[in-house]
């Protein structure tokens, strides 16, 4: 009994320890032991103790004054090594620089993960008005062409069983009805591609489309372009050069 019982206390420090670092992961900055203790819910001496476990270990670090913790680099170089060793990334390079050469837009290679898309792949655009995102960035799925183009591929009742019956908004446009989002993927599903209008970030307008080599599809690529510089012709272009990766990203990954 003293046996499985102290295996059950190490299933449940495993458990603690990756919230933890889901909880650095999703809050840059450094925070106090209080208000991770406040979000995590752990009781504060055992949380201590995990906490500077972590920082010995290079997973956590701690401000000039110890009192403060943030991400550890030793998660730089996890996520690193997940996205170098990833066949899809290694596959789609050429596609996505041929696209940002195409369109002169910053290019994002995404996946979904659970209710979220995360970037792994970014080429920025050489226009001096254009967005900033980063590889690793998380963000909903139901506010993003990525996401929406991902859910598209899903059926209702599965897009239903994932995402609830309220949604987050992140601007004044987004989405905050899950009915309302689906019946955008069922127009999404005909069309081929999905069209974030400032539902992420205002002023940002961006074209997402699914690269299916699995159904449902994990994986999407999309074109982010300022609102202001963006016209018919232009957005026809993009809209083209989008379908053409993904046709290229499909033979890339037929292997996979």
């Amino acid at each position: 009994m003293a046996a499985a019982e102290g295996a059950g206390s190490q299933v449940k420090s495993a458990v603690r320890t990756v919230e933890l670092l889901e909880f650095f992961a999703g809050r840059p900055g450094m925070h106090s032991l209080a208000s991770v203790q406040e979000s995590v819910g752990y009781p504060k001496s055992s949380l201590y103790m995990l906490l500077r476990t972590l920082v010995d270990l290079g997973w956590i670090e701690t401000d000039a004054t110890g009192t403060r913790y943030g991400i550890g680099v030793r998660a730089l170089l996890v996520g690193t090594s997940y996205i170098d060793g990833d066949e899809v990334v290694a596959a789609a390079r050429p596609t996505l620089d041929r696209l940002s050469d195409d369109t002169s837009e910053t290019i994002h290679l995404a996946r979904l993960d659970g209710t979220s898309v995360v970037y792994l792949a970014t080429r920025q655009s050489q226009h001096y008005l254009r967005p900033f995102t980063r590889v690793g960035r998380r963000l909903p799925a139901h506010s993003t062409s990525l996401g929406k183009a991902l859910l598209a591929t899903y059926t209702d009742d599965q897009v239903r069983a994932l995402l609830p019956e309220t949604l987050e908004p992140l601007t004044e446009h987004s989405h905050t009805d899950r009915e309302k989002l689906i019946e955008e993927l069922a127009v999404i599903r005909e069309q081929g591609f999905a069209v974030d209008r400032e539902e992420n970030t205002l002023g940002l307008r961006c074209f997402g489309i699914a690269v299916p080599y699995r159904t449902p599809a994990r994986d999407a690529v999309s074109c982010s372009v300022p609102v202001a510089r963006l016209t018919t012709a232009h957005e026809q272009m993009i809209k083209d050069a989008l379908f053409d990766a993904r046709d290229r990203l499909l033979l890339a990954t037929r292997h996979l």
